[in-house]
């Protein structure tokens, strides 16, 4: 028991083992599904105006736009979407950074679209 390369083929072998347990957790985390959160385009607003969410868990943002198309932009995360009438637009991203952060409709649509913004609050 006391010789050197016997301890440490035992320290690796145990290591080994314990090594697909933190796998399985990361792939657990992963595959989390975000519950929907619906979110109306309309003229010149977004319903609901703000979003809450926490740092590192999966959003899912299903948008609809009742009257013209729309788009939104989450500039800060790099990621933006269409939404057509008649159509629900899925958007899906983990916020990777705590704080406030402006979204807009990115899609010219009427007189009001300079002002038509939301916001997505990510606490840690």
């Amino acid at each position: 028991m006391n010789d050197p390369t016997r301890r440490a083929i035992l320290a690796r072998s145990a290591a080994l083992l314990c090594a697909p347990v933190g796998v399985l957790a990361l792939a657990q985390a992963d595959t989390t599904e975000a519950q929907p959160l619906d979110i109306v385009a309309k003229k010149f607003e977004y319903v609901p105006p703000r979003i809450v969410a926490h740092k590192g868990q999966p959003l899912l943002l299903r948008f609809t736009a009742p009257e013209v198309p729309m788009g939104v932009q989450f500039s800060d995360f790099g990621v933006r979407a269409d939404i057509l009438p008649g159509r629900p637009t899925l958007l899906r991203f983990t916020p990777d950074r705590a704080g406030t952060f402006t979204f807009h409709c990115d899609v010219f649509c009427g007189t009001g679209h300079e002002d038509m913004a939301g916001t997505l609050v990510v606490s840690d």
